[in-house]
């Protein structure tokens, strides 16, 4: 039996209070000045002057707690990780680790600018991570490079046709496209930034993550009018086609009344 997980900025909330490990971290990345004041910048670039989404701390929030929650479920269905099976993460902290870093720090190449930004934040959290592993794990290493290869290559793998190399940088890809109701948008629709990726987010009134006999992740999408599916279309189907998780996920899409009205598997 999977419990429903709604997607959202409390997941990451629940986890730090469930896992101690990610609570430390948490803290650490939440009271970095240089990250702060990349992921503000990131949504001054983004929002104030494209009129993007919500590419900033709340985002980043979201995106960290949506990690480990397909974490989890991946792991109740024993799906192997390719960082533990190759040996550049040794425990499962260490993927934690991988996944929550890159999650926070996935959207900080914004801050230069939105052309390329998924390979500029690759290139801008180098240092970023290397402070924060030593914090962390302050007896690693010369591994601490491997972990750091793993958190720069999953940040670099959220462009839309980048495939990434791992299930982590799956997990991530995954996790960054869920980030898709309606509060995302709301800032640039009231900016006045009407357009159909502003309407449509507006229509996707709520993300949950549960799993069934068939597959490790079921995503379920709540729409308050079928214009929302290009949500779905347009953003969250193309990261899963070009990642590591395809044939893991099924979305099932509901009208706005609660109604289950068709499947999309991948």
């Amino acid at each position: 039996m999977c419990n429903v997980s709604v997607i959202s900025k409390e997941l990451i909330e629940k986890w730090k209070q469930y896992d101690p490990f990610v609570g430390e971290l948490v803290n650490i990345i939440e009271k970095d000045e240089e990250v702060k004041a990349l992921l503000e910048m990131s949504n001054i670039n983004a929002v104030g002057r494209l009129g993007y989404n919500d590419h900033g701390p709340v985002h980043a929030k979201i995106v960290a707690g949506t990690s480990l929650e397909i974490l989890g479920l991946l792991l109740k269905k024993n799906v192997e990780l390719t960082t533990l099976k190759q040996g550049t993460a040794k425990n499962l902290d260490e993927v934690k680790f991988i996944l929550v870093m890159a999650s926070y720090l996935h959207d900080i190449g914004n801050s230069i600018h939105r052309e390329y930004h998924e390979a500029i934040g690759s290139l801008l959290a180098k240092d970023i991570v290397d402070r924060i592993i030593q914090s962390m794990f302050p007896n690693i290493g010369p591994r601490r490079y491997f972990l750091r290869q793993e958190i720069l290559s999953a940040i670099f793998s959220t462009e839309m046709e980048t495939k990434p190399l791992t299930i982590e940088a799956s997990i991530v890809k995954l996790a960054d496209g869920l980030d898709m109701s309606e509060g995302r948008a709301r800032l640039p629709y009231k900016m006045g930034k009407v357009d159909m990726h502003s309407l449509s987010a507006l229509n996707v009134k709520r993300v949950q993550l549960t799993c069934d006999e068939t597959v490790p992740i079921v995503v379920e999408v709540f729409l308050g009018d079928m214009a929302g599916f290009f949500q779905v279309e347009r953003v969250l189907l193309p990261k899963l086609e070009s990642g590591k998780l395809k044939g893991m996920v099924r979305i099932d899409i509901f009208d706005s009344k609660n109604n289950k009205v068709f499947s999309v598997a991948t």
